[in-house]
């Protein structure tokens, strides 16, 4: 069984882990990567007059995200469309509605022009407020249309300074529209407060948050994120679950996505033939405000209503996405059938529980994004399989220290008593 609490950067990782490599029978791909239209990513950068401060390997800030910048743009990949998005480059006034406003296409999202694109960052001077929230809502709408990956990566120095638009509410409205967009972020020499907004808005939408202290990391941290968004799309396919296991959808191999009510629970059915293992993860996230305690539970459960096997994780409000999962294995047994050639299948019951709740005015439909990796595959062989007793080939070198605390034991107390009979004899 596997127990695991992780944020939205973790939980990406555990499906994309249970997912790669899944063979899917012609017709029936759920959850494919699929590529069709070329990745896009959209790099944000904070202009605001705090970009002015020289404390990044003594260079000023502005001066080490321009340095990065031309360096990313020289190293992107030929098939990603990039473009960039500036918040605060241009308006340098007091009146705080109109800071608020200032956020502007530097560059469009689209086939890249190296030149052009650095001639465009070059440009920029320190200047004004911290729209961060209006600025995600622009950028979101700038990845628009298309199935392949897209991206925003987020560079600041500041929290926002145009509340009540709250930009961790932002990136989870982004998220509640299932477009598949990531928001990235990373934090110029940060402050407690920055980074705990950075990191909600990373983890709303499964991004992750990056502090920056140096030159090198800043560059090295962009160009990988940017690489990553050229790698292979995979798709969720939508699924609807039930209320009880005999009206559960049969789902295959793959990654799916659907919505639970708060306190819901959601069931799903799986087909696992003797001698093969269901490993499954699922994965809810709370995209507006919840209260504090929550959990989520996944558990494998017979047709009898008995359960085998349990994943469960809970947070306190510091993470937006609730992460867990199990392995449910089937020990081979003779067919079943009656016919002998044909073993018959188990239908195993899967069933997604969470105790998420919200105060009163919080909207409670549509119900939470629930994203659930399916991977049936063939049981363990005895102890090859590492995880088959736990510690895997550990089981060796406990045996090994074991015999040698046993011999040493032999030999200190031979030892002893000859040395108390020395004593004696003298």
């Amino acid at each position: 069984m596997i127990r695991r609490k992780r944020p939205v950067a973790g939980v990406c990782a555990l499906l994309a882990a249970l997912t790669a490599g899944l063979a899917f029978p012609a017709g029936a791909a759920a959850g494919e990567p699929t590529g069709q239209d070329a990745p896009k990513v959209n790099l944000v950068l904070d202009v605001s007059g705090s970009m002015r401060a020289r404390d990044i390997d003594g260079r000023s800030r502005m001066a080490a995200a321009k340095q990065a910048f031309n360096e990313v743009l020289d190293a992107t990949p030929k098939e990603v469309r990039l473009g960039i998005r500036t918040l605060g480059a241009d308006y340098a006034g007091d009146d705080r509605k109109e800071g608020c406003k200032d956020t502007a296409q530097l560059y469009p999202v689209g086939p890249l022009d190296r030149t052009e694109a650095k001639t465009a960052v070059a440009t920029l001077v320190p200047t004004g407020w911290t729209p961060i929230g209006p600025a995600l809502l622009k950028a979101a709408g700038d990845l628009d249309g298309g199935d392949g990956s897209k991206r925003i990566v987020l560079i600041s120095d500041g929290e926002d300074t145009c509340a009540p638009l709250d930009p961790c509410e932002v990136a989870r409205e982004i998220a509640a529209k299932g477009i598949g967009l990531t928001i990235d972020t990373l934090g110029l020499v940060p402050n407690v407060k920055m980074s705990r907004q950075l990191s909600c808005i990373a983890e709303a939408t499964g991004g992750t948050y990056t502090s920056v202290e140096h030159q090198d990391e800043l560059t090295d941290r962009v160009n990988e994120l940017v690489d990553r968004a050229a790698e292979p799309v995979v798709t969720p396919v939508a699924t609807e679950g039930a209320d009880s296991c005999d009206r559960a959808p049969v789902l295959q191999s793959g990654l799916y996505t659907d919505r639970e009510e708060f306190g819901q629970q959601r069931w799903y059915r799986v087909e696992v033939l003797p001698g093969q293992e269901l490993r499954a993860s699922v994965s809810v996230a709370a995209d507006r405000a919840v209260r504090p305690d929550y959990g989520v539970l996944l558990r494998a459960v017979t047709v009898h209503g008995r359960e085998t096997v349990r994943g469960e994780a809970t947070g306190n409000g510091r993470t937006d996405v609730l992460s867990t999962g199990l392995r449910h294995p089937e020990p081979e047994r003779e067919g079943e059938d009656g016919d002998g050639d044909k073993p018959a299948a188990e239908v195993v019951c899967l069933v997604v529980t969470n105790s998420f709740s919200a105060d009163s005015g919080v909207k409670t439909t549509p119900g939470l994004p629930l994203e659930l990796t399916v991977d049936v595959v063939e049981g363990p062989d005895g102890s090859s399989d590492v995880a088959s007793f736990g510690l895997g080939r550990g089981w060796w070198l406990l045996g090994a220290l074991i015999l040698t605390g046993f011999l040493a034991g032999l030999v200190w107390g031979w030892l002893s008593r000859w040395r108390v009979a020395v004593w004696r004899t003298n």
